[in-house]
């Protein structure tokens, strides 16, 4: 085999190693589409964030939601705003979860409701938010979530 081959057969072979390296570690294996499926099913909704990361909060291993809804800042219900991964940072590490619900516009035609926690999987913490004219309480997606979790194996 002439060097320059072997060169291309050594870089291919280190290419996906390297990329496995990267790749977020916390817990037990995610399968996405599965906990997509129990996400979606659970409260599925165009305008739904959920987040997963690691219980230190430094590693996102799962966001169930469009670019759009998890990177826009609803209200916080203490007259801010905020987008559901600051709302996980601002819950990471705590033992007990965080519910939060409130009206969106203030004509209260649309809500916004926060629920962030620890997971079944004690490596892993959430945070989710949902925006909309009809959504149920923070308490509710909380619940909802949780049985989602543990469908996904979480």
């Amino acid at each position: 085999m002439r060097p320059a081959a072997a060169l291309v057969l050594v870089t291919l072979g280190l290419v996906p190693l390297s990329l496995a390296a990267c790749a977020p570690q916390a817990g037990k294996a995610i399968n996405k589409d599965q906990l997509d499926e129990a996400v979606g099913a659970a409260i599925g909704d165009p305008n739904t964030c959920v987040v997963l990361a690691s219980r230190s909060g430094k590693t996102v291993v799962y966001e169930f939601g469009n670019y759009l809804t998890c990177t826009h800042p609803w209200p916080d219900c203490a007259g801010g705003k905020r987008t559901a991964r600051d709302f996980l940072n601002q819950t990471i590490g705590k033992a007990e979860a965080t519910r939060e619900s409130c009206a969106s516009l203030e004509d209260g035609s649309r809500g916004v409701a926060w629920s962030a926690g620890p997971t079944p999987d004690p490596d892993l913490a959430y945070a989710a938010a949902m925006e909309g004219p009809n959504v149920p309480p923070g308490v509710v997606i909380a619940d909802k979530l949780k049985a989602a979790f543990e469908k996904a194996g979480l």
